[in-house]
């Protein structure tokens, strides 16, 4: 067991190693992905380039509180000293006797260790040659993504960003509830009594245009027409939008306003 607190843990969220990367924007883009998704440890065996890279914190694109705290390892072994769980992406097939799970899958398991207070964490390989089987060897899974076989290659932030998003959704009752906007300006959706009211209003405006031709079909008509806005699943702010647009179009009068003379008027035409 480790001594950190699962709820420490979880906060940082699964360890995101990459060995030996290549490019400074596939650093940086790879900690701009899991601050993305709430993850904040990563570490970095043998950078190519050296560090620190400025190339790398460009590409960050702000994401500090993961930059900030980026270690470097001179080993994978050093990197992955303190896991308690570790899995290997990989986009090749193995002489390897390990499980090969998908990065939803894997998302779960590893929550579940981290919830324990067992550290965890990823290996991502280098861009042009991934992992080594010494450096699977490491891993108690590998996890694979179901991409197409035709064209397996895939850059390491897009990896990273996969494994990222699987990690978030896992610790969520359903997607839907990790996501920012529901309904558009937070408007609550329409009760039934806002809906009739639409619809006597849209009938009464229709009939005073003698709409419904001939007379005797109008119930068939309306419940068509009821049938079709009550699919749309309106809000309040829906509900009045529409309303207006009807009075526009019976020309009612609008609330009193000021002309530019400084004279009220409840007309809809435009001032001279």
């Amino acid at each position: 067991m480790n001594d950190m607190s699962s709820t420490e843990l979880l906060v940082d969220g699964p360890a995101i190693i990459l060995v030996e990367p290549q490019l400074g924007e596939n650093i940086g883009t790879a900690a701009r992905a899991m601050a993305n998704f709430g993850l904040r440890d990563l570490r970095i065996v043998n950078p190519r380039d050296g560090w620190p890279n400025e190339s790398a914190r460009r590409a960050a694109s702000r994401a500090d509180h993961v930059f900030d705290r980026i270690r470097l390892f001179d080993t994978v072994e050093e990197a992955v000293a303190d896991l308690g769980y570790l899995t290997a992406t990989t986009a090749r097939s193995r002489e390897l006797a390990k499980p090969v799970r998908g990065p939803a899958s894997a998302a779960g398991i590893m929550r579940g260790h981290m919830t324990a207070g067992v550290k965890t964490g990823v290996l991502f390989g280098r861009e042009r040659i991934g992992l080594t089987n010494e450096e699977i060897s490491l891993a108690d899974e590998i996890v694979t993504l179901p991409i197409d076989p035709q064209f397996a290659s895939l850059n390491i932030a897009q990896a990273v960003l996969i494994v990222a998003y699987e990690w978030r959704r896992s610790g969520l009752e359903t997607e839907e509830a990790g996501l920012r906007f529901t309904t558009p300006n937070d408007s609550r959706p329409a009760t039934k009594q806002e809906l009739l009211g639409l619809f006597e209003h849209l009938e009464g405006a229709l009939d005073g245009v003698t709409f419904f031709r001939p007379v005797e079909k109008r119930p068939v008509v309306v419940q068509t027409l009821r049938a079709m806005l009550q699919r749309a699943q309106f809000t309040e702010a829906d509900i009045r939008t529409l309303r207006g647009v009807i009075a526009a179009l019976e020309n009612r009068p609008t609330r009193p306003r000021k002309r530019a003379d400084g004279t009220e008027t409840t007309s809809r035409e435009a001032d001279d």
